[in-house]
């Protein structure tokens, strides 16, 4: 099963981002993310359309089962 983090940040523009992080650890606390997440705006490394991220909107593990059938 394949899983992703998605972290999703709002822009100053007030668009929302989602970031990908691909195969995240299992553990991963609520106040882990909060903190990475808060780290990521603080250093003001990122810009979308000429706005930074402004703000945490959420995080999120997205898991897929993928099935490949010899054809």
């Amino acid at each position: 099963m394949a899983k992703t983090l998605e972290l999703i940040f709002t822009t100053t523009a007030g668009k929302d981002v989602t970031l990908t992080v691909e195969e995240p650890r299992e553990n991963i606390s609520d106040a882990e993310l909060l903190a990475g997440m808060q780290a990521i705006i603080a250093q003001d490394i990122f810009e979308v359309e000429g706005s930074s991220f402004a703000s945490v909107k959420g995080a999120r593990v997205v898991e897929r089962n993928i099935v490949e059938y010899a054809v």
